[in-house]
């Protein structure tokens, strides 16, 4: 019973995220994932690629791998939002803590905002990395607790006035590197944007849109978004060199006494 409610308050939490990415702000935040996905994705390769939530982004739209995938929850596939960006239907209606998927099948996973909005976020991370190949990477997006939106959200807490989703728990991006490298997932990059004031229409964001090439300088890591890139690292695994045979390595040679001085 209570697990059932779980998932029903997480379908909620995520349907929630989904109505506020339609608002002036959440497509704001949707423009600078959209081309900060594009930019990480484009030279990932394999055979295998899936982007679990979201279907208002096509986080796959650069990458060339011949099979992708975008899921969404089985609640979401049942009105408007079955259709994802440009129109594509969503190809896997899913429980997010347990991919439908053979272990080590998958070569790129990306989760937008998906962990701050599961009930269980470190089930959807170890699945994660059960359905990555070794050397699997997986892409992030959330919202950074540590900038002007989450100070914000704080402040709405209390006033019962929200900015972001009311459902959320907003993962820092030190405690979501620590989840990362307990499952042997390394960072190797990740990225900020969003610097604008909370604000909430289009004309007071674009009035701040002089912050972005200041915030990316002086206070890059304020941003009320962020994207982080993880590999998947497999323990022992090692480079394999040239095996070298004692019994033909050359030796020194004597010098004959007639030559020597």
């Amino acid at each position: 019973m209570d697990s059932a409610k779980d998932l029903n308050g997480a379908e909620k939490s995520i349907i929630a995220l989904d109505v506020w990415l339609q608002s002036q702000a959440g497509a704001y935040v949707r423009a600078f994932e959209q081309a900060c996905l594009d930019e990480l994705t484009a030279d990932i390769f394999g055979f295998n690629a899936i982007q679990i939530g979201v279907p208002q982004l096509d986080a796959l739209a650069a990458n060339r791998m011949p099979n992708k995938w975008q899921a969404a929850t089985r609640t979401s596939t049942d009105n408007e939002l079955a259709f994802a960006a440009g129109g594509k239907q969503i190809a896997v209606a899913l429980d997010f803590a347990e991919l439908p998927f053979a272990s080590q099948s998958i070569d790129l996973v990306v989760l937008p905002h998906v962990l701050e909005f599961a009930a269980e976020p470190h089930q959807v991370l170890r699945e994660v990395e059960r359905v990555l190949i070794p050397e699997g990477q997986v892409i992030i997006c959330g919202f950074n607790p540590a900038s002007l939106w989450g100070v914000r959200q704080g402040v709405g807490r209390f006033t019962s006035n929200d900015y972001l989703p009311a459902s959320g728990e907003f993962i820092s991006m030190p405690r979501l590197k620590d989840w990362l490298k307990l499952l042997n997932l390394g960072v190797t990059r990740s990225h900020f944007g969003c610097y604008a004031p909370p604000c909430r229409t289009a004309h007071w964001l674009s009035r701040f849109s002089m912050m972005e090439s200041a915030g990316r300088r002086w206070w890059p890591y304020l941003g009320a978004v962020y994207v982080v890139h993880a590999i998947k690292r497999v323990k022992g695994m090692h480079i394999i060199g040239p095996a070298w045979n004692k019994k033909t390595s050359k030796r020194p040679q004597a010098v004959p006494a007639a030559n020597r001085e």
